[in-house]
């Protein structure tokens, strides 16, 4: 799927969790952490085809991107109490940040990724946050595996999730796990409708698991999945509703 669809389908799965799971207050914040958890797994792709079909206004995107990293920042900041409202706020700021920092595309782009990820890590050393050196180890060796591979298994899946969980303890918010985790399972859902496939369990088992409804770049494809994001988005807007009881 392209990254479009996977961002649309993370931030309904913010909403799904925000608005469905007992316990978990609607946070903006963490649909954004949704959000960005669901492009997580594509930090491996050699080449962004959003940066390419962009084209000459791919930077202004990244500035984009670092614009709204700034903005949460600053509403977490400036309108928050501190706790674990404006600690999430801050980590939806990151997200942002480094979404803009992968936008760039080739060697440069892997570059960034990588001295991004070692800043990360040395900043959770240095703030005593094991989940945050565990993101940064994430971000600098993902973009040096093959497209599909690792990234996209059961075991990124379990690691991204407990980043999540130690984020929860660290940060007193139990529902950072929950959107991190929920908008990372939903990317790896969403390419098994690919004719691709994905590789959940590899290198146990070197085999595509697949429902082969739509084959990405094409004309059919990108309808599909316009198709999909809109019956995911009117099925969770029907649940959410019918739970609030309007």
């Amino acid at each position: 799927m392209r990254g479009s669809a996977h961002l649309a389908i993370g931030l309904i799965t913010g909403v799904a969790i925000a608005g469905l799971v007992p316990g978990i207050p609607f946070s903006l914040p963490g649909i954004a952490l949704a959000g960005f958890s669901a492009l997580a797994p594509d930090l491996d792709h050699p080449e962004s085809r959003l940066s390419q079909r962009l084209g000459f206004v791919h930077g202004y995107v990244r500035w984009a991107f670092g614009a709204a990293a700034l903005g949460l920042a600053a509403y977490g900041y400036l309108q928050l109490k501190p706790g674990p409202d404006q600690r999430l706020t801050y980590i939806a700021a990151l997200a942002f940040g480094l979404l803009g920092v992968g936008l760039q595309g080739g060697s440069a782009r892997k570059l960034a990724l990588l001295f991004t990820g070692l800043g990360t890590v040395l900043a959770g050393l240095y703030a005593q946050f094991l989940w945050l050196s565990l993101l940064g180890t994430f971000i600098s060796l993902a973009p040096f595996t093959s497209h599909r591979s690792w990234t996209h298994t059961i075991w990124a899946t379990a690691f991204w999730a407990y980043i999540g969980y130690l984020a929860n303890r660290s940060l007193g918010w139990h529902g950072v796990a929950l959107y991190a985790g929920g908008g990372y399972v939903s990317h790896i859902l969403a390419d098994t409708l690919t004719k691709s496939g994905v590789r959940w369990i590899f290198p146990v088992i070197d085999f595509s698991f697949k429902i082969p409804l739509l084959s990405t770049g094409t004309k059919s494809g990108n309808l599909m999945e316009a198709a999909i994001c809109l019956g995911y988005g009117l099925l969770v807007l029907g649940l959410v509703i019918g739970r609030l009881g309007f």
